[in-house]
């Protein structure tokens, strides 16, 4: 059986200003280093054998403290970086009103619905999300992965692995620092909780 831990990285400045981080370079507070420290410490008899991460700092700075902790090789991988919304990167909730007219509500009430040019859907987020855990489950056969990712792209993973839709979005709540654990039995049915 194998089986994939999905951990949110530590908690940075744009989490605790209320800004939308998106694929900015900001690293983890020394809040974010101890919670992802206390995530190792409750990971370390899970006989994990690979870390994965985003390329962001963030996560790959939380990569790194959970790969020294578990004594396991990290990777980056481009499926896992944040959403492309690249003109919200690094402004707060309400500088993203003010300054992009109607997007943000739909992003908020209708996230299922939102679009725009150049800017990735929630849609296109899940789908290369879904597909490198089908290639990492294809090429670790019974083994035991962690992947460090965000917020928008966990939730789309949560979404797709407990057959809801994007519509449901905004009904999954996870914080810096969470986990959750996918599993495939033997008959490759794949199941998420969180943990």
């Amino acid at each position: 059986m194998t089986t994939i831990y999905l951990v949110r990285h530590g908690i940075t400045l744009a989490n605790n200003e209320n800004r939308f981080a998106g694929r900015t370079d900001e690293e983890l507070q020394a809040e974010g280093v101890e919670q992802i420290r206390q995530v190792g410490d409750g990971l370390v008899n899970k006989n994990i054998s690979n870390v994965f991460c985003g390329p962001c700092r963030r996560t790959v700075q939380s990569a790194k403290i959970l790969g020294s902790i578990l004594q396991v090789p990290f990777s980056p991988l481009e499926e896992l970086d944040e959403i492309n919304i690249p003109h919200w990167d690094g402004l707060t909730k309400d500088e993203i009103r003010q300054n992009c007219g109607d997007e943000y509500p739909i992003w908020l009430n209708r996230p299922h619905t939102f679009s725009l040019p150049e800017c990735e859907t929630l849609k296109q987020v899940q789908e290369r999300a879904v597909g490198v855990i089908n290639r990492l489950l294809a090429r670790h056969n019974s083994e035991s992965l962690l992947l460090v990712s965000h917020l928008i792209v966990l939730r789309c993973l949560v979404l797709y692995y407990q057959e809801l839709g994007i519509k449901d979005f905004r009904s999954i709540k996870i914080d810096n620092g969470s986990i959750f654990c996918l599993s495939e039995d033997a008959m490759g049915r794949r199941s998420i909780q969180a943990i």
